[in-house]
């Protein structure tokens, strides 16, 4: 405490560790509301949620059995997903998912 006085009398911030830890979960996580990204308006809710599975890194044969789909359904998804935000593969989808904020690290 006393290291805490001192430094608060030379002009240092002083933050408690679990504030510090709230600031770094909520940055490194973006916890912080997004804001929705216009890109994906051309987007169906469904095309939405396949582009967000894309962006976990789920294959088209686990984006099927998670929203209880047929494969050939999700390629077309995917493929309806890539020629509306001209975007010429699944890594760009990615790398678009985690921009928006439809994606998020460690979520």
């Amino acid at each position: 405490m006393l290291v805490a006085v001192r430094g608060v009398l030379r002009g240092d911030t002083m933050v408690a560790p679990s504030v510090t830890r709230r600031l770094v979960d909520r940055y490194v996580t973006g916890a912080v509301a997004s804001v929705a990204d216009a890109r994906l308006d051309v987007l169906t809710d469904r095309e939405r949620e396949v582009l967000g599975l894309v962006g976990r890194g789920l294959n088209n044969g686990e984006i099927a059995g998670k929203l209880f789909l047929g494969e050939t359904t999700v390629k077309t998804h995917v493929a309806r997903i890539l020629a509306k935000l001209h975007i010429r593969d699944r890594i760009q989808a990615v790398v678009l998912a985690y921009e928006s904020g439809l994606v998020r690290p460690g979520g």
